[in-house]
């Protein structure tokens, strides 16, 4: 059996589920119904689902040590959008909803446009405009 290459749900270890889900909801995405007060928040994109988790129990959960790492855990998560404009819109998006800018958006040398925010519990989002992957009706950026 092989493993099909897809990315389902991704889950981000929170340390106050309350307020980060205040700051997602904030962003004006969608909480979905599956979510479960107190224990899990769920926010459907437009490819898969991002959970929010307290940090301690998805560390046990995963059978992982529950110390944090320094402030930059080697993931990052990225929002493909539209437009160079929307790079910054987004940026200041976050800010509004209670994020931090990392990075301001920036012409990057591949031709696009990108910045970065950090959520409250500092996960490190990409918003970038690459001319070269389109984005369907749907949302889906395709990736050539």
């Amino acid at each position: 059996m092989t493993l099909p290459a897809r990315l389902s749900i991704v889950t981000l270890g929170v340390a106050d589920l309350d307020r980060a889900v205040v700051f997602y909801e904030a962003l004006g995405w969608e909480r979905k119904s599956a979510s479960i007060e107190g224990s899990i928040a769920w926010f459907g994109t437009a490819d898969s689902t991002i959970g929010l988790f307290p940090w301690d129990e998805l560390a046990h959960d995963a059978n992982l040590p529950p110390d944090r790492p320094g402030r930059f855990g080697g993931i990052t998560l990225a929002i493909n959008v539209e437009s160079p404009e929307a790079v910054t819109a987004g940026l200041d998006a976050a800010v509004a909803a209670g994020g931090t800018i990392l990075k301001p958006a920036t012409v990057a040398d591949w031709g696009g446009t990108s910045g970065y925010f950090a959520d409250p519990d500092g996960h490190p989002w990409e918003i970038a405009h690459n001319p070269g992957f389109p984005i369907d009706e749907d949302g889906r950026v395709r990736i050539p």
